[in-house]
């Protein structure tokens, strides 16, 4: 949570950025885009090294790292210098994923993973929700230079993990040891190739919704801007509460059934969004919400059951590659609007879904649920 606290400081800031310094959108788009870069590649070299080649980076380091670069964005004035700040926070955010899931991975066991891998990633969304808002009182109370003070949680937090982990590093490297349940029945990498294609074509959806929903309520469907970003709001806490519910129920049921269920059950309810209005279109939106997000830690907890000896990896693509390629795909429907219409593009995103539906369906890993039955 305090970690991705930090990582939407800088599009919150943006636009005090601009008013400031000069910039235009362009160069205040690329410092943006320079961190999310950044990060999302840097993310499986770090986790490919941590299992290769046994480095290990300190979580509260590399926690303090993110912490402390993003803060001195609040003092800089040479663009280029913010720059430097963005990517080395970026660099901060990206080492610490591949320690941290792998310490989660040795945590659980088979019959937990989902669940423990919720809790983790719930985490790092209410993080994520926190860091505009503290920016935002931080900005309005002291301008700029209040970012300063966003150093303080992450020093109460290298405290706590030391507390919690009392052997440092170390700890860390054990880590990196195989889980205590692994599945043996996918040898082979190309599951894991699969479920990153899928992931992928969930990530679009996801950002697409996030992106493009908020203009179709204000334009289409008449919504004031503070309605319409109440109803995105209410879309995402429902989307946390998914991933919790969807942890624990893969657990029971079974990860490859989940997957294919959640995300094809998200598929509907977004459509009776699409065609009703008032009550029923908020009501399909949060359940729409609620199965697309449910299948994110359920995808990352199959990550690491598909990649046992390569935990790091896993966690590097699934949560640096899968969404930023995810991201990219938000152009598209971005053409699709330009060209046609905003409903157009709007209606559009249910396909990467049904995609990631059907790759879901025949990647190589085993039922649960319904292997039971039929042996039954």
């Amino acid at each position: 949570m305090i970690t991705d606290i930090y990582m939407p400081v800088l599009p919150a800031i943006l636009p005090l950025l601009i008013a400031q310094n000069g910039y235009s959108y362009l160069a205040a788009g690329l410092l943006v885009t320079a961190y999310n870069v950044t990060s999302s590649c840097t993310q499986p070299v770090i986790g490919w090294l941590s299992d290769k080649r046994g480095l290990t980076i300190s979580v509260s380091i590399s926690l303090f790292i993110s912490a402390v670069f993003v803060a001195l964005m609040g003092i800089a004035r040479d663009y280029y210098l913010i720059m430097a700040f963005a990517v080395l926070a970026a660099l901060g955010h990206a080492c610490f994923h591949p320690t941290a899931l792998s310490i989660v991975s040795r945590l659980c066991t088979r019959e937990n993973r989902g669940q423990i891998t919720s809790y983790f990633v719930v985490g790092g969304n209410i993080g994520y929700a926190i860091g505009p808002l503290l920016a935002g009182v931080l900005v309005w109370w002291l301008g700029l230079p209040g970012l300063l003070f966003l150093i303080i949680p992450a020093i109460v937090m290298v405290f706590v993990l030391k507390i919690l982990l009392p052997g440092g590093i170390a700890a860390a490297k054990e880590a990196h040891a195989v889980p205590e349940s692994v599945t043996a029945d996918v040898p082979s990498k190309w599951p894991f190739v699969i479920l990153m294609v899928a992931s992928i074509l969930r990530a679009w959806a996801v950002f697409a919704a996030i992106t493009y929903l908020p203009m179709y309520l204000v334009h289409t469907q008449g919504y004031d801007l503070v309605a319409a970003s109440l109803a995105m709001t209410l879309m995402l806490l429902a989307g946390v509460a998914g991933q919790v519910t969807g942890g624990h129920i893969s657990d029971r049921i079974g990860r490859k059934e989940f997957m294919v269920f959640g995300l094809a059950l998200a598929i509907p309810f977004f459509y009776i969004f699409f065609a009703s209005t008032g009550i029923v279109a908020i009501a399909a939106l949060l359940v729409f919400g609620f199965f697309l997000w449910s299948t994110f830690a359920v995808a990352v907890a199959m990550g690491h059951e598909l990649l046992p000896q390569n935990v790091g990896l896993a966690s590097g693509m699934m949560l640096g590659l899968a969404i930023g390629f995810g991201g990219i795909g938000v152009a598209v429907n971005g053409m699709i609007a330009d060209h046609y219409s905003l409903a157009a593009a709007i209606g559009t995103i249910p396909i990467p879904i049904a995609l990631a539906v059907v790759f879901m369906a025949f990647l190589p890993y085993p039922w649960k649920s319904l292997k039971l039955h039929l042996s039954g």
